[in-house]
Formats: structure tokens, sequence, C-alpha cells
């Protein structure tokens, strides 16, 4: 497999055909070396500005009930959590693994200053570096960081398009999911790769290899899609995107090939309206619930072997208004709330400094940040990723002392 700017380098025509859904945006990343002993981090993106207040309640804070009459997660119906805060009740099938320390919460992280443009807060959630002229995107500088610049460097699976956090040198390449795989146009009557294998055959080594890695890509996907998969330990992952595009990460976990790291996309997070009470049909409910669900599949695939080695992180472009607006749905925010999901983890209790919902305690109206982002990912950076300069990757930013995961 090979990155764009590799494809066009070798002068291949050929596109990667599959299906692409238009809230879903996956990546992977392999190691440059097999021998690569640190976790599979996985970036689940949740965009459209993400409610943690909805997800992680501060119960214990009463300023969340004045704020929001309406829409209210009552305590009677909480889950896990302790005596503040409290889980949304469609976030049940992951409470098995709150209970034994695999999921664990942050509230109050964010990015270092309010953003509330989708477009601009999630490119500079993805570039990650405020106040210098750095344009890569940080998972693309980790990559670097680890050496990671040969075969099966970089995936984008589930677009053409890598996400700007892949942004840079080390090599990525977008493709729709592993099954669709296929070099557009290649059949019996026009077979495209073979005459690409032989068309580089002798060629001098920067085009050949890039040929080679292309030819050899797509032969490890025919081989795959031929096998099929079958997820374990009685696994059922939903039938949406997110499902799939989790299956298709445990699927590459499993098969050892060197992955670093998976990034995920998850849309349809932009509630302004309607954002309904914590029940079956209303919008919150069941978009948590197809959340939960398909993080349970993925976590019940892996197994207590396979998620020993994982560490799932979810980001959002910002956060929801405190308050809840005249369309009982909530406008763009600030602060938010982070999961983390892994054998690593020291689950079953959320981390952070909770600066309080009172009027005096807002910023602007909003949950305000007291944990940045990027320290939190830092933390699981160094101590389950074997990231050791988080400088080259976070510029300016010390990874935070949570006591989030534990050393590998």
């Amino acid at each position: 497999m090979l990155s764009r700017r590799r494809l066009l380098a070798a002068g291949a025509a050929g596109t990667f055909a599959g299906l692409a859904g238009s809230q879903l945006d996956t990546q992977l990343a392999f190691a440059a070396d097999p021998a690569y002993s640190g976790d599979v981090l996985v970036l689940l993106s949740l965009r459209g500005g993400f409610d943690g207040l909805s997800a992680v309640v501060p119960a214990g804070d009463p300023a969340y009930y004045t704020a929001r009459p309406g829409i209210a997660v009552p305590k009677t119906q909480l889950i896990g959590g302790g005596a503040f805060f409290g889980l949304h009740p469609a976030l049940a099938p992951l409470l098995p693994y709150w209970n034994s320390g695999k999921l664990a919460a942050v509230q109050a992280v964010g990015q270092p200053a309010p953003n509330r443009s989708h477009f601009a807060a999630m490119e500079e959630l993805e570039r990650a570096a405020p106040g210098t002229s750095l344009r890569t995107g940080w998972l693309n500088r980790m990559l670097g960081s680890r050496g990671a610049d040969d075969l099966f460097d970089a995936i984008a699976l589930g677009t053409p398009r890598p996400d700007r956090v892949l942004d840079g040198p080390a090599s990525h390449l977008a493709l729709t999911s592993i099954d669709g795989l296929v070099l557009t146009g290649d059949d019996a009557a026009k077979p495209l790769a073979a005459t690409m294998a032989a068309l580089y055959q002798g060629a001098p080594a920067a085009l050949g290899r890039t040929a080679g890695q292309l030819t050899s890509a797509l032969a490890w996907a025919k081989t795959k899609r031929a096998a099929g998969y079958t997820a374990a330990n009685g696994a059922s992952y939903p039938a949406t995107e997110l499902g799939g595009a989790l299956r298709d990460v445990a699927r590459l976990i499993k098969a050892n090939a060197g992955l670093m790291t998976a990034t995920v996309d998850c849309g349809d997070w932009d509630m302004h309206e309607n954002l309904g009470i914590a029940e079956p049909g209303r919008q919150m409910h069941d978009q948590l619930a197809k959340l939960a669900g398909a993080l349970a599949a993925f976590a019940t695939d892996l197994g207590p072997d396979g998620l020993r080695r994982v560490t799932l992180v979810t980001v959002s472009e910002f956060g929801r208004r405190v308050a809840q607006n005249g369309s009982s749905g909530l406008d763009h925010g600030y602060g938010n709330a982070m999961f983390v999901l892994g054998g690593g983890v020291r689950g079953g209790k959320v981390y952070g400094s909770w600066p309080g919902l009172a009027a005096g305690q807002l910023r602007d109206g909003d949950l305000a940040v007291t944990t940045d982002y990027r320290a939190v990912i830092g933390e699981i950076l160094r101590a389950r990723c074997g990231v050791g300069d988080l400088s080259a990757v976070f510029p300016g930013v010390s990874p935070s002392a949570l006591g989030l995961v534990t050393a590998r």
C-alpha cells in the first residue's frame, strides 16, 4: 500500500473503489517495524460537536439541571459513574467495560482556546500546534517519531481523502474498506494489476517499489476478501457505518500486520434542536446507543488479549453550550468529555478537574476547559505507545499526570 504522492509518482491511473459513508472516515497506519510493541492507538473523532455533558452527566452539580430543564438526564436513569458523575443510560453496552476498569472518561477537556466553527475547530484539533507554523497533522508527526514510513504505514479506510490529522510526510493511503480495496476496472478482461506489475518489472527501485506496494496491497486485500471475517467471542457489530469501520479495525489488529494507529470518524452530533430526553427514539439517546453498541462489539471481538494492546480515545472539535436553547437543543460550546477504552486504562472513573457550571464558573456560557486534550493524548502516547519526545508531536505541551493509563 502506498501514499497518494507515491501513487502519483508511479504514474498509476487506477483508483480505489468501495462504499464510503458521508459520516464515516476511517484511517489506519501500519508500523514500518513489525516488531512495534506499543499499543494500537485508535482515534475516534465524534464530528459535529459532541455533548459531553449528556454522556458524562455532572449530576452532583445542581446548575446542570437548572440549565437544561427539558433535556437533562434524571439522576434515577444514570448508570456507572459515582457520587458526582453518571453515564447516560444509552451507554449501557459499555457498562461491563466501565465496571471492569477498561473504560474511563475525562471531563472538562478541550482545545486551548474556544472556536465554535466546525471547520476551523476541527482543523486546529487535528493540526494540534497553535501558535506555530506547523501545518502537518499531529498523528502524522507521531508516525514520523516512530519511524513509520514503509509498507502499510498509514491507510485511510472509509474515504478517498484522509483527514488533516494524517497530513504530512509519513505515508498514508485512503481506501473505503478492506473488502473494497480494488483497482477500479481490474478484471479478467482487463487485468490492470497484472499489467502494472509487468510494466514496472525491472524498473528503477524508486518506481518498482511503489508499484510493488500497490500490487502487494491488492493481492493482500483479495486474500482477505476470499477468507472473509467472523467476529470472535460472540461479538455482534451493529449494521452502521461506525460498526463496519470498527469491525475492519479489529480485523486488521488481529491480522498482526504491525498496525500502529487507526482513526475513525463518526458524525451526526450537531444537535441544535430536539436533542431529546434520555429515552429510545430520541436523537441523543439513539446516537449514543449506536456509539456504545459499536464500541462494545469492538472490545468484545478483540477479547481481553486483543484489548490489552489497544487504546481507543474519543475527541470532538468542541462541546455544546451548558444551557439548552429555545429549540430544545444545544448550540456550539467549548469544554467537553473524552472516553478512553483499552486494556491499559485505569477505568471505572471520571478524570479531570471539574470547574463547575454556576454562572461565574463558565467560559462565556460554556463549560470551561481545565485539561488540554493534547495532554490527555500525550499521556497515552508516552505510557502506551513509546513516544519519548512528546514535543515532536504536540509542541509546548506536557503529558497529563492524570494516571489515566498504566505504563507498558
